[in-house]
């Protein structure tokens, strides 16, 4: 644990990948005492592996609002990384932002969803009624509206190669992704600053687009695999998704981005992301470089 007892720096969801990986981003250059995470138990192994790493480790649950101003004491500067309870994300996002208005927290960094004042993705109401609590909550407060994480699509890399085909919902639409690693630096670079960015939105993506058949052309030259991109209804996708063995509702949510990608609901070329980070983001061919070596291709 930290000796510090008021540490400047707080990430809520610290055991999900993309706060783990925030974390790591902030300790290259944060001294450990000056974070704290926060989890939903303090006591099992994911605790404690957080706490070996010199960090302050508070309970935080989102279902437990209790907890959540008594972990955000003495915080100056928070990062609020949106809940993945898709039946409950409102209730938890109201009680979170409470909380921080309750312990006078100095700054929130929310991770929103890209362009979610327009999205027609369904992912992105939540995201909008979250952004208009923030705003009526009189907290200082900047959103991260994140794109996609191209490991959305490596997951299919696998079952890809295995039936010879790419499928998805996405038609010709162009698709602005970038690795979890890269929304993760700059979730790390706004929270620690030292500039006033409070009231700035970061429309977040990938600096180069790319279509799910240019997808599907790369997977082919780098496995040396003829790996057709198929397109399919979004209803039929769907369903293949839930017979692949996915719960209904990831299965919905992932049929509707790729119909949203289709109206290009995942396209952006601001650049936002690779001026945060001060460098290019992860190109799709690394990814799925990464993505084969890891599965010994």
């Amino acid at each position: 644990m930290s000796t510090s007892s008021q540490p400047r720096i707080f990430i809520t969801g610290a055991t999900g990948e993309l706060g783990a990986l925030v974390l790591d981003q902030l300790l290259a250059t944060v001294a450990s005492g000056e974070i704290a995470v926060g989890v939903r138990v303090a006591d099992d192994d994911r605790a404690r592996k957080l706490a070996a790493k010199g960090v302050q480790v508070r309970v935080a649950d989102y279902d437990r609002p209790e907890t959540l101003a008594t972990a955000f004491a003495g915080v100056e500067r928070l990062l609020f990384i949106s809940s993945n309870s898709l039946d409950r994300r409102p209730t938890q996002h109201r009680a979170l932002i409470d909380a921080a208005v309750q312990a006078r927290v100095g700054f929130v960094a929310y991770t929103s969803l890209l362009h979610a004042d327009v999205s027609p993705l369904g992912l992105a109401a939540d995201h909008r009624a979250t952004e208009a609590m923030l705003a009526a909550s009189g907290l200082p407060y900047a959103l991260l509206r994140n794109g996609w994480y191209t490991e959305n699509y490596m997951a299919s890399v696998a079952p890809a190669l295995a039936h010879h085909a790419f499928v998805g919902s996405a038609r010709d639409g162009r698709i602005s992704s970038a690795s979890r690693a890269d929304y993760a630096a700059a979730a790390a670079a706004v929270v620690r600053s030292n500039d006033d960015l409070a009231g700035r939105v970061f429309e977040l993506a990938g600096d180069t687009a790319y279509t799910l058949s240019e997808l599907a052309q790369e997977l082919s030259h780098q496995s040396a695999e003829t790996v057709p991109y198929v397109d399919l209804p979004m209803a039929e996708y769907r369903s293949a998704l839930v017979g692949a063995g996915l719960p209904a509702d990831v299965a919905a949510l992932l049929a509707d981005s790729d119909a949203g990608a289709a109206e290009g609901a995942l396209f952006d070329e601001g650049r936002q992301l690779g001026a945060l980070l001060g460098r290019p983001t992860t190109p799709l061919a690394s990814s799925i470089a990464e993505t084969l070596r890891a599965l010994g291709r």
